[in-house]
């Protein structure tokens, strides 16, 4: 495993902690992808060949407000915002209308 994963990782559960804190709840969403999964996912113009879930980079946060599900990418933007100030590799998918993808750049890559 690599430092960048770990830090990742730590990251992914401090942003879990916050969502609880702040009176949401979560699950988790995809966070590892195997490269078919990705080639799949590109070839129906849902996602990248190259996505960092098959890195162990990047994950799917689930929020839930009072038993709801949130899905809409502005429900999670200052989720968005607080995982961006952990680390400054860290990306968030609403950029791209993505709002439950949380990410850590490697070598500039984003997604």
């Amino acid at each position: 495993m690599s430092k960048q994963q770990e830090i990742f990782a730590l990251n992914v559960s401090k942003l879990i902690q916050y969502v609880f804190d702040k009176g949401y709840t979560c699950t988790l969403g995809e966070a590892l992808r195997t490269k078919e999964q990705a080639k799949w996912y590109a070839e129906q113009g849902i996602g990248s060949a190259t996505s960092l879930h098959c890195e162990r980079m990047a994950i799917d946060i689930m929020l839930f407000k009072n038993g709801f599900w949130l899905t809409q990418t502005k429900d999670y933007k200052w989720l968005g915002d607080y995982w961006l100030t952990l680390h400054p590799m860290n990306r968030w998918g609403g950029v791209e209308g993505d709002g439950n993808h949380f990410s850590m750049s490697t070598n500039g890559k984003n997604w």
